[in-house]
């Protein structure tokens, strides 16, 4: 079918009453977007300020990467890791996705009152454990305690600074038309892991997070092609689908990309298949989408599946000039149709 006019072909979010938040502003996608650009922009940002996984910052000459994320996953412990590990991966990938290698992190626990002492010191040890792979510490912090149904059991935030690389220059807004697109690896597990395990559905084949730490797969990439890489994001809530549409309308063009060649392994795609999802829109947190510049991409592949976050690289797609702000699926029976980020909730607290 024809893609001449995306505008037509795409159904109105649901709206939510005046002055009320919905769960769906948390999902990472179009809620979201508008809850950041109506409400939380306009009073901390310049106008018209791209959103971007880290800030970046110049002290002393020196080059820095900062983020802050929060953590509110259900279950705190899954197949492939706990609130703890997913709290240092995921701040540790946001300085990544800005070309930056961690140099420290810090980490605040809100504790619902008659959360077990064990698994308190569990989520620490693993926390404090994913920071020393990945070659950084837990160097600050803070607790708080709240009543009976105050925090749904703890919640996770986690502040980290970065050194950004030489020669990076990474920025959602940066994505130009002839670009391809890259991904890392298989996608979409770590939603399925988790509706998995909150709902105990018991897979027939094991589905695990595929939550890591991938400054090392970037370290690998700016050293390959510096400037090249022109973007970058892990495609956590809202999946892969909301992580292109961001680029996309962040840089102004449209994203192709080819439904035969996505990396959903074949456990996902079945449970994603039972539960009605759609693997572009359910999260990972171990896979990182990438925009390069065409002459610097077989390099780049080479170099990213040289690495063990990497090694399952593949081209997905390209970037082109036309639908700017589009993302387009070419499926795999030929046709063609819009990718929307994601619109409201899929799954809740899945990060």
């Amino acid at each position: 079918m024809s893609v001449a006019d995306p505008a037509r072909m795409t159904c109105p979010p649901p709206r939510p009453g005046p002055g009320t938040v919905l769960l769906g502003h948390g999902s990472g996608g179009r809620l979201s977007a508008e809850l950041l650009h109506d409400v939380i922009l306009p009073a901390f940002g310049p106008a018209g300020a791209v959103p971007e996984d880290a800030a970046l910052l110049s002290v002393d000459g020196a080059h820095l990467a900062l983020s802050t994320d929060a953590y509110v996953v259900d279950p705190l412990f899954f197949p492939g890791g706990d609130i703890g590990t997913l709290a240092v991966h995921g701040t540790i990938n946001d300085l990544a996705m800005m070309g930056a290698a961690p140099v420290a992190l810090a980490l605040a626990f809100v504790i619902e009152e008659g959360v077990p002492v064990a698994d308190l010191s569990r989520i620490c040890t693993s926390a404090a454990t994913a920071a020393e792979a990945a070659g950084t510490r837990i160097v600050t912090g803070d607790t708080k305690v709240v009543g009976r149904g105050g925090a749904d059991g703890l919640f996770v935030t986690t502040t980290g600074v970065g050194r950004r690389l030489p020669g990076a220059a990474v920025s959602a807004a940066a994505a130009r038309p002839g670009d391809v697109v890259l991904l890392s690896g298989p996608i979409a597990a770590h939603g399925t892991a988790i509706i998995g395990a909150r709902e105990a559905l018991g897979f027939d084949s094991a589905i695990v997070s595929d939550t890591r730490a991938l400054h090392r797969l970037v370290v690998a990439m700016i050293a390959t092609a510096g400037p090249a890489v022109h973007t970058m994001r892990d495609p956590t809530r809202g999946g892969v689908a909301s992580a292109l549409n961001e680029i996309a309308v962040a840089s102004r063009v449209g994203v192709e990309i080819d439904e035969v060649t996505l990396p959903v392994p074949g456990p996902v795609a079945a449970a994603c298949d039972l539960l009605g999802l759609d693997p572009l829109h359910v999260a990972g947190e171990g896979c990182l989408a990438a925009i390069v510049a065409a002459d610097a991409a077989d390099g780049l592949l080479a170099a990213m599946r040289s690495t063990v976050e990497g090694q399952h690289t593949v081209a997905v797609g390209r970037v082109v000039a036309e639908h700017p702000g589009r993302v387009v699926l070419r499926t795999v029976v030929g046709g063609r149709r819009i990718v929307d980020p994601l619109v409201g909730e899929q799954l809740p607290r899945i990060c």
